[in-house]
């Protein structure tokens, strides 16, 4: 049995690690909420727009933003890895980089695939594996529409300019605190939508192309920015969930610990009795 001053010190320990989860848990919490109602507030509006960009797909041919909708032999592939720049969060993280290895090696297996990461963790762990050709982790520091706007500015014109025939996002969704899940949705070319049928004739001003060259490039950034945001509120979820269990943990693990001290500081004091019985009876007998 472990002698006292080492439990002393496990317990102390055990408890200034409990203080530091607890305290990362308080954090998260009044970080998610402000996270949790931005997204909650974008997702209509993204919802929206992806379906005005539906029911104008038929006009996309002829429009500038032709390109954009352009199939190709799939050869060249550009994952967008979506992460964290801090850890302890669960396996949130790993979530993503399981699924981004999965496309580059299962996938899109016979073609050649790069990787943007977006986020510190992707960027440490893909890179030894694969060819980051981007690493965008300093958006967190002012996650705004402009500053996603220009990663998804980058990534067009890689498509238009025909270095890359596929993009496609990986990142988690937030659902709730405790629940994300992985999403894979394909940013480019934009996926061919079923025709909608029209139940009114509508007048277009500007005609149905010039609205189309000015709608899709918003909605692509619309859709990287609804990820990035999405993948931001989820990060704090795991990691408010995560610190909440190993808070949880750390309190039952000094709870037993309290216990083994105080049962090897009783059983130390019996033996200190019994010595003290045992060396009066010699000198009595």
């Amino acid at each position: 049995m472990a002698n006292l001053k080492e439990i002393r010190n496990r317990i102390a320990s055990v408890s200034s690690t409990m203080q530091i989860t607890s305290a990362m848990k308080l954090v998260s919490a009044a970080k998610l909420k402000k996270a949790q109602d931005a997204i909650t507030a974008m997702r209509p509006y993204s919802d929206k727009l992806t379906s005005l960009l539906q029911a104008l797909s038929g006009s996309i041919e002829g429009s500038n933003a032709a390109v954009y909708a352009q199939e190709r032999e799939v050869e060249k592939v550009l994952v967008v890895s979506i992460t964290s720049n801090r850890g302890l969060c669960g396996a949130f993280n790993t979530n993503i980089i399981k699924q981004s290895i999965r496309l580059a090696t299962e996938t899109y297996k016979g073609a050649s695939v790069d990787v943007v990461a977006v986020g510190k963790k992707a960027n440490d762990l893909l890179s030894k594996q694969f060819n980051v050709v981007a690493n965008h982790s300093d958006v967190y520091d002012d996650l705004t529409f402009d500053n996603v706007s220009e990663i998804a500015d980058q990534l067009m014109s890689d498509f238009e300019a025909g270095t890359y025939d596929k993009i496609v996002l990986v990142y988690n969704q937030f659902i709730n605190a405790a629940n994300q899940n992985v999403m894979t949705e394909q940013f480019l070319p934009i996926v061919a939508a079923e025709a909608i049928t029209q139940s009114a004739d509508y007048i277009f001003e500007p005609s149905k192309a010039e609205i189309v060259s000015e709608l899709v490039p918003k909605a692509l950034k619309t859709q990287l920015y609804k990820a990035i945001r999405d993948s931001f509120a989820s990060e704090h979820g795991a990691r408010m969930t995560a610190m909440h269990k190993a808070t949880d943990n750390a309190g039952e693990l000094r709870d037993q610990l309290k216990l083994t001290y105080n049962k090897a500081r009783q059983a130390a004091i019996t033996n200190e009795i019994l010595e003290i019985v045992g060396g009066a009876e010699a000198l009595s007998a």
